[in-house]
């Protein structure tokens, strides 16, 4: 697990709930690194299938959906061509499959990560946005998304792997629902937005960062982003900065 370190709160506003720490974990590397590829001599990579699809999300994030052709799929994940039209009888269903582990491999991971542990629902949606800056780490492929990157270039061709990308970003999306919507209650907000309105505010911000970082070749144009939207979050429940 990460490192919790806590800051007082300086508003003394006697509303008892969040705001009187502001939880920022630190996570270690098994956090930052969570979706680097094993190697190809590695014997514990798994069935073909399997290898295909921790191949798919390598060479996806890297050259895009369309530059990631099948003689490159087999090569990263060290199989034949007669393996992956064993398993996949088209490019399409690949990136089905594909969006499928990408939400499974992701979704295991986030339901460990250390921004579930603070005892107040506000501090862990603050906890969220820290935990997602801090693992903007290495090169720009190996902390983008796999389903924003192909959701961006085939949502208009491709309707399945659209459904499939959407599928597993909305349904991260949800998971925030409860803390936001806890936070809410224990804060006294009722505005014109809603907790769903705002997890899917999150991932928008999130995916736009990564759209920001890949056309600036810039990592620190996401952490600005993810800053920025732990101040919007902030503003929203008239929390004081962080800073």
């Amino acid at each position: 697990m990460g490192v919790a370190l806590e800051q007082p709160d300086k508003r003394g506003d006697g509303h008892g709930v969040s705001c009187r720490f502001h939880l920022e974990y630190i996570p270690d590397v098994r956090y930052v690194f969570f979706m680097s590829r094993t190697t190809k001599h590695d014997p514990e990579r798994g069935d073909a299938r399997t290898r295909l699809l921790d191949a798919a999300l390598c060479v996806i994030r890297a050259k895009g959906f369309a530059g990631a052709s099948v003689d490159a799929l087999c090569q990263e994940a060290a199989v034949t061509k007669g393996a992956y039209f064993h398993h996949f009888k088209s490019k399409d269903a690949l990136g089905v499959a594909a969006a499928q582990h990408w939400a499974q491999t992701t979704t295991d991971f986030f339901s460990g990560a250390p921004y579930h542990a603070p005892q107040d629902a506000l501090d862990r949606v603050f906890a969220y946005v820290a935990f997602r800056r801090s693992i903007i780490a290495g090169e720009l492929a190996d902390f983008t998304c796999l389903v924003g990157t192909m959701a961006q270039e085939v949502y208009a061709t491709s309707p399945a792997i659209r459904d499939a990308c959407g599928a597993s970003i909305f349904g991260h999306a949800e998971t925030l629902e409860a803390d936001i919507a806890a936070a809410m209650r224990d804060r006294g907000i009722s505005a014109g937005w809603t907790a769903a309105s705002l997890a899917r505010h999150t991932q928008t911000v999130i995916q736009g960062a990564f759209v920001l970082a890949k056309a600036g070749n810039d990592p620190a144009l996401a952490h600005e982003a993810l800053d920025h939207l732990d101040r919007y979050i902030r503003l929203l429940f008239d929390c004081p900065n962080k800073e």
